[in-house]
């Protein structure tokens, strides 16, 4: 939690990342990386004409000068701030970022999307979290001082999913908040009896040398069956794994990941196996 990106487009949807980063970092005294991403080829750069040059350099300015009003908020003022502009809008590159600062956390914005748009357009917030290897938090709507007291963390508890389950229980242990663990169970060939889902919920605590308790919740999909149970437990994020599938694979399989980014109203984030 000491170094946070916050990716942003200088809209009031970002203002509610920064602001929740923010409330993060007095608590913890992070720093706040907030990065612009500029919609420019590598063909404006290397142009030799006068007039894309400069219209690249006017770009560049302006995004300068969007960030000097931008960061310019009371709810800053001693938090150490490192604006970054990138040329291109690539979320993979935010990896290198990430690493090069040594980044704990990526907050994001996300207005969701939903229907046709959202299933070829998809959101940037779900670019975000199918690309990013850090811990993305995906926010919709300003909370006032943010504070976790309840994380829900759901899994189908598979033991590739013991690193994602460590560090949410790392986050959790940090923020001195109840991790509650739950298990999706779902009708059709997933679908396991009482027994059976306990058994591989043991096997998984064991491996993850951890006791805790976790709860079975039944619903008609697993997507459903997390915002639900959420919603139960008032929830002040969910956590959960996910695989950042790309490409066609992405398009039939999905991501309940980014479909939970793109359509819950509590905070979401997303551990990337």
């Amino acid at each position: 939690m000491k170094k946070i990106i916050v990716p942003v487009d200088f809209s009031e949807t970002s203002e509610v990342a920064l602001k929740t980063a923010a409330s993060i970092a007095k608590k913890f005294g992070s720093e706040i990386f907030v990065l612009h991403m500029l919609e420019m080829s590598d063909s404006w750069m290397t142009s030799n004409e006068d007039v894309v040059q400069q219209q690249a350099v006017f770009l560049m300015r302006y995004a300068e000068k969007q960030f000097e009003e931008f960061l310019d908020k009371p709810y800053l003022n001693g938090i150490k701030l490192t604006p970054i502009v990138k040329r291109h809008k690539v979320y993979s590159e935010v990896n290198a970022i990430a690493e090069k600062h040594n980044a704990d956390l990526i907050i994001m914005g996300s207005h969701g999307a939903s229907g046709i748009k959202g299933l070829f357009v998809g959101s940037n917030a779900e670019k975000m979290v199918r690309n990013a290897n850090v811990p993305v938090l995906v926010i919709k709507d300003e909370i006032v001082d943010f504070e976790v007291r309840r994380f829900v963390f759901a899994c189908d508890f598979e033991e590739e999913n013991l690193p994602a389950f460590h560090k949410a229980k790392a986050l959790t242990d940090k923020l001195a908040a109840e991790l509650i663990m739950v298990y999706v169970n779902t009708p059709g060939d997933n679908f396991l009896s009482t027994k059976d889902a306990f058994i591989k919920i043991n096997k998984f605590l064991h491996e993850a040398k951890v006791s805790l308790e976790v709860e079975i919740f039944n619903d008609y999909s697993v997507e459903r069956g997390i915002l639900s149970f959420g919603e139960s437990r008032s929830a002040d994020i969910i956590g959960l794994p996910t695989h950042g599938r790309k490409g066609i694979n992405h398009f039939f399989m999905g991501s309940i990941g980014e479909d939970l980014a793109n359509r819950s109203k509590t905070p979401v984030m997303t551990f990337k196996l």
